[in-house]
């Protein structure tokens, strides 16, 4: 196919159907639209879907992070060890609540912390280990696990990308002492913004529910005041849609899938590239988007003059992303380029191409078509190795 002048293929666009705007309309219609009964049904579905007891829903991932970190106690002079290599950054809530982030390298092959690379930057000011489920591929949980009963660490898991991926036979959410999950673009559950903590520890539960916001019934009690809450609420609206979105996410992601299977035979003709990886301790993986990294031959720049190139055939694509620790906020905490070999190497060359259950097998031939001739004349060529 070829692109129209007004026909952009989007890097993302959710999966809303007329279930949804019919959830939106009635919570619109209801004398209550902030934080109320929509958000206590949505976090009932959504912790018995992942398989938790509890969850609580929150403004964003960034702010679930920060509740969560809150919750654990974590504050100034403590140090939290985390990815740099990832979409949401909600690493930032390290930061916005005083600790300071510890950048451990990852593995090539899945994107995701190594144990090994953790456990060399734990100190004695160490309190948490949060490791994401990058891109949708599961971490080595059993693995981080192991290393954080043994020194002692809590376990967060970032599942901001990750919402319906396995791995040995459980559903990612289910790792970490609590896990977040983020809903905006381009997750599969998509309801504008907003996010979600699960646990089974009810007293951290507990701490969760009060640092996200004071409720009504808390105007009277004697203990209001004593910790100050976020007040990182969840609207009705975004409950109304979220909740939508899960009674339909097997059918969301079964999209997906198709869109992956395009992706699967078209890339085969693409010569250079290292297409998605799944580790053989996984069972599922379902992307947040579909990311190739470009073969050695690629610099940055050729891969910025891909994305160029992409778009003035009217296909959004962008870098998967600018790692955190060349970013400038965290390079004033020491960090450079040579730091993480393996992170910078890999974030350099890592493509996103569109992913969303509404692109067909023409769309996917055209982007993956655009993509291997971009390559071609920015001067990389065929049999570009990745290794």
């Amino acid at each position: 196919m070829e692109a129209t002048s007004d026909d952009w293929i989007r890097l993302t666009d959710p999966d809303i159907g007329s279930g949804e705007m019919h959830a939106v309309l009635t919570a619109l219609r209801s004398p209550r639209i902030s934080m109320g009964p929509e958000v206590e049904k949505f976090e009932d579905a959504f912790a018995a879907y992942v398989g938790r007891t509890y969850a609580v829903a929150v403004a964003s991932g960034t702010a679930g992070l920060l509740v969560a970190l809150r919750a654990l106690g974590i504050g100034p002079g403590d140090e939290v060890i985390a990815s740099p290599y990832s979409w949401h950054q909600i690493a930032h809530a390290i930061v916005l609540c005083g600790a300071t982030p510890v950048f451990a390298d990852m593995d090539y092959w899945s994107g995701t912390l190594l144990a090994d690379k953790v456990a060399a930057k734990i100190t004695a000011r160490t309190k948490v280990i949060m490791a994401g489920n990058t891109n949708g591929h599961p971490a080595q949980w059993q693995a981080l696990r192991e290393l954080a009963n043994t020194s002692k660490l809590a376990l967060i898991e970032d599942s901001t990308e990750a919402i319906g991926s396995i791995y040995q036979g459980r559903m990612v959410g289910g790792f970490g002492d609590l896990a977040i999950f983020d809903f905006s673009q381009p997750s599969a559950l998509a309801c504008g913004e907003g996010g979600m903590i699960v646990t089974d520890d009810p007293t951290l539960y507990s701490e969760l529910r009060y640092l996200r916001s004071h409720s009504l019934d808390d105007r009277l009690s004697v203990s209001v005041g004593s910790r100050v809450p976020w007040q990182a609420n969840m609207s009705e609206l975004a409950a109304a849609l979220g909740l939508a979105q899960l009674e339909r996410i097997d059918e969301i992601l079964a999209k997906r899938k198709q869109v992956e299977s395009y992706y699967l035979k078209h890339i085969q003709s693409f010569e250079g590239i290292k297409p998605p990886y799944m580790g053989p301790d996984v069972d599922e993986v379902h992307w947040f988007l579909y990311v190739v990294h470009l073969g050695t031959r690629f610099t940055r720049s050729s891969r910025n003059q891909i994305i160029e190139d992409m778009e003035q055939e009217k296909v959004e694509v962008a870098a998967y992303c600018n790692p955190l620790h060349l970013q400038y906020f965290y390079t004033q905490l020491g960090y450079a380029r040579g730091n993480l070999f393996i992170t910078e190497k890999i974030s350099d060359r890592s493509l996103a191409l569109p992913f969303h259950g509404g692109l067909d097998d023409d769309e996917i031939e055209f982007i993956v078509g655009t993509a291997k001739d971009s390559s071609i004349n920015v001067g990389a060529g065929a049999g570009a190795a990745i290794y």
